[in-house]
């Protein structure tokens, strides 16, 4: 049956059985409908049929006038975020929240050290720091949710969203979220890859490279354990030899010296991998030491840490994306000229001009070279997104080797602006006694050997000569 003769039974369904049966004296004044009078209700299934067509073609005007506003760069949204308000004087526009934004700030600052979303929330509410509902209920704006008894009471959903918003990063983000059916009120997320967004479209309240930091701790939650302790390292260390991440180990009988690390494919001799074990005390010295080498080394010598170690690479990173940038160009001409073909040799084969199979033939060799190139860019496009964001990874890099003078405790937040990733060889034995290699690698750079006390004092004299030079030819 067709939808129309579903939609015609349901309504006559409900005027002539459902009422009846239910004892409902049904009144309709400016349709003349009384469910008492049924000598009068003949045409009323007809017409509430034509009322809902007049419904469902309502809302099909109003989607397609909401993907023409979401396509166009406007707010699909009625009312912005936590940590942005409408411009006063153009509602089409938003400004920051200064006092939301602090707010926000401060929880990409506790993800950033460590915290989980149930500790940001404790901690929010322990220093009184209004939810975004009573917030926005102080500040006489609007908001969809009306706030709690306490307005103190963070929920780990709102932390959670707050974390994970693009819009801070002064983006807009439309199409989140659909219907199914204009008659239904819930709405469904959608696929992020069918997300329309808009990069600056807005103040910016989180700098892209935390919000980013975030993202990948979100992927690697450190969960505590049940002793209540949670590893300095869970997430960040990996087996050199299989790949696993290592497992933080403890219990309530252990003290500091105890925790440690074992590789998750070990399985008490019964799995894939040996232990790797580790533990965590010596891994924080590990860490520590390396990093204040690290941080010495690049602040006394950061010009030939840069020319010597990573320019290159970078120069010839650089001449790669210019050339990929070349090909993407030469590619969308190839492109625009196959339509161009294609559309003569469609006018050729109507005109008779072309036989079957050889129209056939040469529309089938365009489209696969047209979709071989489309595929091209993309792939080169990609790339280029990638390689400039490694670019900009490394000047954070160093502005963070900049900001810290010298660092003489390891704290979480340490951790995780500087080291994305930690591998733990095997123990080596083989000198009677016991070594283990750790490979540390840094945000942008990787792995960054630090130059002997040889190397360092050639170093050294390197620069006192260029120095000399230079005053020289001044």
């Amino acid at each position: 049956m067709s939808r129309l003769g579903k939609d015609y039974l349901r309504v006559g369904m409900y005027t002539d059985i459902i009422f009846s049966e239910k004892n409902i004296h049904f009144i309709a004044i400016n349709d003349g409908v009384d469910s008492k009078n049924s000598t009068g209700n003949d045409f009323t299934p007809i017409r509430n049929l034509f009322n809902e067509f007049h419904a469902r073609d309502t809302a099909k005007k109003v989607r397609d006038a909401m993907t023409v506003r979401g396509n166009s760069g406007k707010y699909l949204c009625t009312s912005p975020p936590y940590g942005f308000l409408r411009d006063p004087c153009d509602k089409d526009k938003w400004i920051v929240d200064e006092e939301a934004a602090k707010v926000i700030q401060r929880i990409y600052d506790l993800c950033i050290d460590g915290k989980g979303v149930s500790q940001i929330a404790r901690i929010l509410w322990k220093d009184k720091v209004q939810t975004p509902s009573a917030h926005f209920h102080s500040i006489n704006v609007k908001s969809r949710h009306k706030p709690s008894a306490d307005p103190y009471c963070w929920k780990d959903c709102t932390i959670e969203g707050i974390l994970s918003r693009m819009e801070y990063l002064g983006c807009m983000v439309n199409f989140k979220h659909s219907k199914k059916s204009y008659k239904s009120k819930r709405s469904y997320p959608n696929d992020p890859d069918n997300w329309v967004i808009f990069e600056d479209a807005h103040p910016a309240i989180i700098e892209k490279a935390q919000w980013e930091r975030v993202q990948e701790l979100r992927q690697h939650k450190r969960r505590l354990t049940k002793s209540g302790r949670a590893g300095l390292f869970s997430g960040l260390v990996y087996c050199a030899d299989c790949g696993a991440k290592l497992h933080f180990a403890t219990c309530k009988s252990f003290d500091a010296t105890q925790d440690h690390y074992r590789c998750s494919n070990y399985k008490s001799g019964m799995g894939q991998c040996s232990a790797h074990f580790i533990r965590e005390v010596v891994l924080r010295d590990i860490i520590l030491e390396h990093i204040q080498r690290t941080l010495r080394y690049i602040q006394q010598f950061e010009a030939s840490f840069v020319r010597l170690k990573y320019e290159q690479s970078f120069e010839d990173r650089r001449r790669e994306l210019a050339e990929m940038k070349r090909e993407i160009v030469r590619a969308n001409r190839r492109i625009g000229e196959l339509d161009t073909l294609f559309k003569r040799v469609y006018e050729d084969h109507v005109a008779s001009k072309l036989s079957d199979e050889r129209f056939v033939s040469m529309s089938s060799d365009y489209e696969t070279e047209q979709r071989q190139l489309k595929a091209n860019v993309m792939q080169m496009e990609a790339d280029i997104a990638k390689g400039e964001a490694v670019t900009a990874d490394f000047q954070v890099f160093l502005a963070n080797i900049r900001k810290y003078t010298d660092i003489s405790e390891l704290t979480p937040t340490i951790l995780n602006e500087f080291i994305p990733r930690i591998e733990v060889h095997a123990p080596d034995k083989s000198s009677g006694k016991r070594t283990q290699q750790i490979d540390i690698y840094y945000n942008a750079v990787g792995v960054v050997n630090i130059p002997t006390a040889e190397e360092l004092e050639s170093l050294k004299a390197e620069r006192a000569a260029r120095k000399e030079q230079d005053h020289k030819s001044a």
